[in-house]
């Protein structure tokens, strides 16, 4: 896969350059290029934001070095590249969609900055995206967010099991994970996790991911696409959390 970025400020984009992203940068498995809408100016001043029409408070960015930014990190690509506008108006970003986007083959995002694009900047994109109803100063972070979400669900970049048991991958949390030492601070790791019983161990887990999900995210189990194994599950931590009410 190839990620444009389109930003004015190509030298946050630091984080891209460790972890998980780096090793598949690495591997030749995503290729990452910073593009600075700056250099498809026409002036000495490299304009990119000029005051809105109408009046208002701050700066908004200019189409023109925009497009032009666009249509050259698109050139070599013959037409299959994805343009993303990061933005508090798009549609918010979850796993579904980035389980969508890790099968594109170009992806161009679109930073945003000062008061916003102008509007005719969102025809060129195919998709607008917010990872939350907050704002931001620029679009820099959320497009950073979602380049990890992305990267890490193409093939050969982390283990495919690692993948398919993540938060969210079928719209559950995941379980709650233990490693060493056995006990730490009177909290002791599950008798189940210890015991070596395969079968028994995925059943608490599936529990567990259940029971997390329905106490911290009750809202995902409406989407959630369960097994007649998980309804069953489900079925058992209700009664299970309507004793403990009743109980308390």
């Amino acid at each position: 896969m190839i990620i444009s970025i389109i930003t004015l400020f190509p030298e946050v984009f630091t984080y891209l350059d460790f972890s998980i992203i780096q090793r598949a940068r690495n591997k030749g498995i995503a290729e990452i290029n910073l593009v600075n809408p700056r250099d498809f100016t026409g002036d000495k001043h490299r304009t990119v934001d000029d005051m809105p029409y109408g009046g208002g408070r701050g700066m908004v960015l200019k189409p023109e070095p925009i497009y032009k930014a666009i249509n050259h990190v698109k050139q070599d690509e013959r037409g299959e590249s994805f343009v993303i506008l990061t933005s508090p108006q798009g549609i918010l970003f979850d796993q579904s969609i980035a389980r969508e986007l890790s099968l594109k083959k170009h992806l161009v995002f679109l930073c945003g900055h000062y008061e916003g694009f102008d509007e005719r900047i969102s025809n060129a994109a195919d998709m607008e995206i917010s990872i939350g109803d907050y704002v931001l100063t620029g679009g820099e972070l959320p497009t950073q967010v979602i380049i990890d979400a992305v990267v890490r669900l193409i093939p050969g970049v982390i283990e495919q099991e690692s993948a398919e048991k993540d938060s969210f991958s079928n719209s559950l949390l995941d379980y709650p994970h233990y490693t060493r030492p056995q006990e730490f601070e009177g909290t002791k790791v599950p008798d189940v996790l210890l015991s070596g019983h395969h079968a028994k161990i995925e059943e608490w887990r599936k529990k567990e991911a259940i029971k997390r999900t329905l106490v911290r995210r009750p809202d995902l189990l409406e989407k959630a696409h369960l097994t007649e194994e998980e309804k069953k599950i489900l079925e058992e931590v209700l009664i299970e959390e309507m004793r403990i009410m009743e109980d308390g």
